[in-house]
């Protein structure tokens, strides 16, 4: 495990000659402050809303590598005061889908900082989270000792067609894409790396459903007090060394966790999923985003009579989908 970490700081290393700085204000991190880390491609429309929710949380800093995007979003960005923002026109593929470049930037400028990589089109939830910053749950994280923090991936959805309403710069996605799956998951744990591996919800229901093994994941650990010898290997899923990926108590108790909203289903969707099939830029031949276009080809809905709308993250605890533990 120690040679497969340091084959990826050294990926790392050997990637990050391909981001280019656009602008680069990581002299104003000061210790303490909470980081972000995200890689972007055309994401314009989500932008205003992104850097709203998060700065509310507590972020300090936004760390961003955007992959060629064209719609202003690079531009929207570096206007930013408290954004660094790099660019390049590698391969997303040959980044490990963007996981080296993070690695890079984490490492450079992550140490020591409680450190949260999502996408844009993730909201980051976790217990109190309607009353105490995200400040709160890292201090009370390093009084506990504990040095990361899982999250679910719980897929998002409109009522409805997901073309119906247009989503606007600025919006809360959740006013369009409120609902979500409150059962239908499947556990296991990964012998290999410890984590927990989780698949199912609207995605595996919908187009996985004679394939439920090649649903994508739904376990992360976004929220990492770094250290610049830790380093992701697959998206935010899994982490070296092996420790980071215990986020759960394996005798019988409850970790505190959280969940990552993904409103990833909007009316932007079917044009942003039609592009990357064509870059054929994602894991596995993107065979995800072949299966949305199979499937929304005559009816882009995933809302079901099991549909649940989200009302906030004390839902999702007395669902069992996320955990105060013994945070109170």
């Amino acid at each position: 495990m120690r040679l497969r970490r340091k084959r990826h700081r050294v990926r790392a290393f050997r990637k990050h000659f391909s981001l280019k700085p656009v602008v680069d204000r990581t002299r104003k991190i000061r210790s303490g402050d909470i980081l972000l880390f995200s890689t972007m491609r055309d994401e314009f429309v989500r932008l205003p809303f992104f850097l709203h929710y998060y700065r509310a949380l507590g972020v300090s800093h936004f760390l961003i590598v955007d992959n060629d995007s064209s719609d202003g979003g690079r531009e929207f960005m570096a206007d930013q005061p408290d954004v660094s923002i790099w660019t390049t026109k590698a391969s997303y593929k040959g980044s490990k889908f963007g996981v080296d470049w993070l690695n890079w930037l984490q490492r450079k400028y992550g140490h020591g900082h409680w450190t949260l990589v999502v996408d844009p089109d993730e909201l980051f939830i976790y217990p109190f989270c309607d009353t105490r910053p995200i400040r709160a749950l890292t201090d009370w994280l390093d009084t506990s000792q504990v040095k990361s923090f899982g999250a679910m991936l719980l897929d998002m959805y409109p009522k409805g067609r997901i073309d119906e309403v247009r989503y606007l710069p600025g919006q809360d996605p959740l006013e369009i894409a409120g609902w979500f799956d409150p059962g239908n998951y499947v556990i296991e744990k990964n012998r290999q790396y410890g984590n927990l591996w989780i698949q199912g919800g609207p995605r595996s229901r919908v187009f996985f459903p004679d394939r439920p093994k090649k649903a994508p994941a739904l376990n992360k650990t976004p929220l990492v007090r770094w250290d610049k010898r830790y380093t992701y290997i697959s998206s935010t899923h899994t982490l070296l060394p092996r420790g980071l990926n215990l986020t759960y108590d394996e005798w019988g108790g409850e970790k505190a966790s959280g969940i990552l909203l993904h409103a990833k289903f909007l009316n932007t969707f079917t044009a942003k999923a039609e592009e990357e099939l064509q870059r054929g830029q994602h894991y596995a031949g993107s065979v995800e985003y072949k299966s949305y276009a199979e499937k929304f080809q005559d009816s882009p809905d995933l809302w079901c009579k099991w549909s649940e709308k989200y009302i906030n993250w004390r839902q999702l605890e007395i669902l069992g989908l996320m955990s105060k533990g013994n945070w109170a």
